[in-house]
């Protein structure tokens, strides 16, 4: 099974566990710390990229600006100038 399927939760989840544990070899946690930790991590992951993609379709269409802050990382924020073009689209 490639990384990118979606099989059912509960292989998902012992998909993710064995994913953590084959990048941490030496790991090892409680219950309640593999669900807080290492699947935590996990979905981390996975939200970093489609967040990425989605802030980047946002940008490419004009509705979020992206700028350098002083400490040279990449911001968004709302194109104000699109406001209510963002606004309508939102009330469909």
């Amino acid at each position: 099974m490639k990384r990118d399927q979606c099989p059912t939760e509960e292989s998902q989840i012992s998909y993710e566990i064995l994913i953590y544990l084959t990048d941490h070899p030496d790991s090892g946690d409680t219950l309640e710390g593999i669900v807080h930790w290492w699947l935590l991590e996990q979905k981390i992951k996975h939200q970093i990229a489609d967040v990425r993609e989605a802030l980047t379709e946002l940008v490419t269409k004009g509705w979020v600006l992206e700028y350098k802050g002083r400490d040279a990382r990449t911001y968004y924020r709302l194109n104000r100038c699109k406001l209510e073009e963002i606004q309508a689209l939102l009330k469909q």
